[in-house]
């Protein structure tokens, strides 16, 4: 998807030239813990870029509209799939699920990082990351 609006933080993710994301994290220098996303910390961080593919660890799908803020979607609200995915070895990562039915997730099923374009309540546009 190239041209796709800047990322909703560039702390977060990158987006590639085509057109995929990734996101980031960072090490701890002491302790080796991965954390995401990345703090704003390049003294004790170093940057870590996570892997695009991972499995379903968990998942759920939020049914009502949730409270606002931080909620800032449509007033017609949709029910959608949220989930952890497990992305290898490095993290497990909460986020937005995609491209199936509600009831079409599993545990265990094979995830892959997309970019999602999100519209802020200014209504200027965002890239996101869905699975």
């Amino acid at each position: 998807m190239p041209g796709l609006p800047p990322p909703i933080d560039y702390r977060l993710l990158r987006l590639d030239p085509d057109g995929s994301v990734t996101l980031l994290a960072a090490r701890d220098r002491e302790g080796g813990r991965l954390v995401f996303p990345a703090p704003d910390d390049a003294d004790r961080y170093d940057p870590v870029m996570l892997p695009r593919t991972g499995r379903l660890w968990s998942w759920t799908v939020q049914r009502f509209r949730p409270k606002s803020p931080p909620y800032a979607g449509p007033e017609a609200f949709e029910p959608y799939a949220v989930g952890y995915v497990a992305l290898g070895e490095a993290l497990i990562v909460e986020g937005r699920l995609t491209g199936a039915p509600l009831d079409g997730f599993a545990i265990d099923m094979p995830m892959r990082l997309v970019a999602e374009p999100f519209t802020l309540e200014s209504g200027e546009r965002r890239t996101t990351f869905a699975f």
